[in-house]
């Protein structure tokens, strides 16, 4: 009997420890929780057109409830501590005018909005934001009060139009890296005047486990593009296993600070080597060796799901990229042709190569039924 009692309460444990995701995929993790569901099923929005309501239809039909706004400042370059603020002359999407139109239609539809602003390098050579370096401290000092200018701006207006979070910065790694105190100050002075959420999103290399101020903001952003393989078109399996070390990674970070993690980003194109380097902008891929693969991308988000959604440490996704129609177009397909067709005729009269058929988005692709499915576990359960 005492054997019997003792094997029952072995089988019970063995059981709690090896739970079973949606799919029949074996985890040895205990944190994960089928009756989790994270609270941000977000998608990085593409600032462009000026919008009105039925432009968010496709995003509500996959249960999307979060968009991320993405405003530009700019800097010449990785070494010198300008920055430039333009809130105007930008994209409808981008500027001042559009990020609070565009939340405001958010809001009316029962979506949330992230602001999240970045950094543009122009004349990057081959670095980008994460290396920025400055001469000296003279130079910091002023790219940091230039920064606050910008990051307070956007405090303000976030505050103002009743955004529901902000991202303080966005893959700056050396500067939160060296300069962490620099940092909280700056998470000190936004607070005085913003109320709602926030976090700041991480490169996945590095950078996120770098981070020493992750106690000052409600939870922890990841810029997820970490590389699941080697080769072109690996099975889902290959991408369930190559999980399990960022999955550890991660954890540690969130069980160190008590914080949960949102991917701030997070998505893959349509090609057969997107798990490689799942960063690789399209526009930067050869046209002629472009190899598509909508099943490796399917594979990805499949991947991603069953290996993060029910993780009780994960809190949100933000699907990278989502384009939107415009007022003048109710359909996507529509409006995509028609884009395409904009950018093919600026390509011919600026006499530039091929652009390849590649996108992030899900929104052409099979993908987005695995989103629709996963998105959309909440309401149904």
């Amino acid at each position: 009997m005492i054997r019997l009692i003792a094997f029952l309460l072995l089988v019970a444990v063995l059981n709690q420890m090896c739970k079973v995701t949606d799919d029949n995929h074996f985890t040895t993790s205990n944190t994960i929780s089928l009756d989790h569901h994270p609270s941000k099923l977000g998608v990085c929005w593409v600032g462009g057109d000026s919008i009105t309501n039925h432009n968010f239809e496709q995003l509500k039909s996959v249960h999307g409830n979060w968009i991320s706004q993405t405003p530009f400042a700019w800097q010449p370059d990785i070494f010198g501590p300008e920055l430039n603020l333009n809130t105007e002359r930008a994209w409808w999407g981008e500027a001042d005018r559009g990020l609070i139109h565009t939340a405001k239609i958010a809001k009316e539809e029962g979506l949330k909005t992230m602001l999240k602003p970045h950094i543009w390098i122009r004349s990057a050579n081959g670095k980008w934001r994460s290396d920025l370096k400055m001469k000296n401290e003279k130079d910091w000092d002023e790219w940091f009060k230039n920064y606050e200018i910008m990051i307070m701006h956007y405090a303000k207006l976030a505050q103002a139009n009743d955004m529901e979070a902000l991202c303080i910065g966005t893959e700056l790694h050396l500067t939160t890296k060296f300069h962490p105190d620099r940092w909280r100050a700056i998470i000190k002075k936004i607070r005085s005047v913003y109320d709602g959420e926030l976090t700041y999103a991480a490169n996945w290399y590095k950078e996120y486990e770098d981070i020493t101020f992750w106690d000052e903001l409600d939870y922890i952003g990841i810029q997820a593009y970490f590389p699941l393989s080697n080769s072109e078109e690996p099975s889902k399996e290959e991408l369930l296993k190559n999980w399990e070390k960022h999955k550890r990674a991660m954890k540690k970070v969130a069980t160190t600070y008590n914080k949960k993690i949102v991917f701030t980003e997070i998505g893959y194109k349509n090609t057969a080597d997107s798990a490689i380097e799942p960063w690789t902008w399209p526009q930067k891929m050869d046209a002629d060796k472009v190899k598509h693969s909508e099943i490796t991308q399917l594979n990805l988000y499949e991947a991603m799901f069953e290996t993060l959604y029910h993780e009780t440490w994960v809190d949100g996704f933000f699907i990278w990229k989502w384009f939107h129609t415009t007022h003048r177009y109710n359909e996507f397909a529509e409006y995509f042709k028609a884009r395409e067709a904009r950018f093919d005729s600026l390509r011919r009269v600026r006499n530039r190569p091929d652009r390849p058929r590649v996108y992030f988005t899900p929104q052409r692709t099979k993908a987005i039924h695995v989103l629709r499915d996963w998105y959309g576990k909440n309401a149904v359960e």
